[in-house]
């Protein structure tokens, strides 16, 4: 059991990935995670519910931010977002948010602070994410973020910030170091949530351009002398193409700070290494995929098939259990 058996159905409905990692973390932890995971699928919810009320939808999240920040506090109705979700799993997270509210009370004071804080910066990206978009309807206007500083905060505030609260977990529960390694972890942990953030971003372009949303900052757009609405014809990827190399270049680099955030982490930890390996070999996977096709091609997404993903649990596993097999494994993976 992760969290407890309601939660657990939730959590395993809704990611059937990341509970694969969840289940393979050190139980210290595992509960934290899990149901810190959770808590921001509802956020996630309620801001992708496909309706044109965006006032609706800034209320629903702030009183989710509400009632997740103070004891006591009850949600109100959300069964108009819930019978607007086309995928049941996700309706029934709406259906039953006071499960995952339950089993907040259960967890320590301490880490309930931490929980709350991360929790705070994950709505606010999508917070921000509204009030800059508006809801995620189909569109016929697309806007662009402004700049480079917009994607890195946004990349931050929806995944930098898990990163971050992934770590005071570990050092928290697990893992003991000074206080300079300890500065190198969180920096690290913080580019770890951005490359698994920029990897979604780059990989849902069309997804997200069908929505009204272009996450490609407006300058860099401007430098190749495209719009955010010439993303949507494939055959402009050409021109595109320099662009987008030089975010997959940033995307690149956070896998590199993720890596060496995993080649920090003590051998005996094997079950924490096995589940920080896992999305960064997906991830890395998912770049090299991304490097060699048309992005562009709503018709082709890129996607890492299932059986290459067991193949890379069982390469973590093997990996964190073989001296030196970690980083053996990266390099490897790398070159894929």
């Amino acid at each position: 059991m992760l969290i407890d058996s309601s939660a657990d159905t939730l959590l395993e409905q809704t990611s059937r990935s990341f509970f694969l990692t969840l289940k393979v973390l050190p139980k210290s932890i595992r509960k934290q995670v899990g149901l810190l995971y959770l808590l921001a699928r509802v956020a996630d919810t309620i801001a992708d519910s496909k309706t044109g009320e965006v006032d609706l939808l800034l209320s629903a999240l702030e009183a989710w931010d509400r009632v997740t920040s103070h004891d006591g506090e009850e949600m109100g109705d959300l069964s108009h977002l819930s019978s607007l979700q086309t995928n049941p799993s996700e309706k029934e997270l709406l259906e039953n948010v006071d499960i995952p509210l339950n089993a907040f009370n259960s967890i320590s004071e301490n880490d309930r602070i931490h929980m709350r804080r991360c929790l705070k910066i994950i709505i606010s990206g999508q917070t921000l994410d509204l009030q800059r978009f508006g809801p995620a309807n189909d569109s016929d206007k697309i806007s662009s973020l402004e700049n480079e500083k917009e994607l890195d905060d946004y990349a931050y505030r929806v995944a930098g910030c898990v990163g971050e609260f992934w770590t005071t977990m570990t050092l928290a529960h697990i893992v003991s170091v000074d206080g300079p390694t300890s500065e190198i972890m969180f920096e690290h942990g913080i580019r770890f949530g951005k490359a698994l953030q920029m990897i979604n971003i780059l990989r849902d372009i069309p997804e997200d351009l069908s929505f009204g949303r272009c996450y490609i900052p407006k300058p860099l757009l401007e430098d190749v002398n495209l719009e955010p609405s010439q993303l949507l014809d494939a055959s402009n990827y050409e021109k595109f193409s320099p662009v987008y190399q030089s975010l997959l270049d940033i995307t690149q680099g956070h896998i590199d700070a993720a890596e060496q955030y995993i080649l920090m982490l003590p051998k005996r930890q094997i079950r924490l290494k096995i589940a920080c390996l896992l999305p960064i070999l997906i991830g890395q996977q998912t770049v090299n995929l991304l490097r060699t096709n048309n992005v562009l091609d709503s018709n082709e997404p890129v996607k890492v098939p299932r059986k290459t993903v067991k193949r890379l649990m069982t390469s973590a596993i093997i990996g964190s259990i073989t001296p030196g097999g970690t980083r053996r494994l990266l390099k490897k993976n790398r070159k894929k």
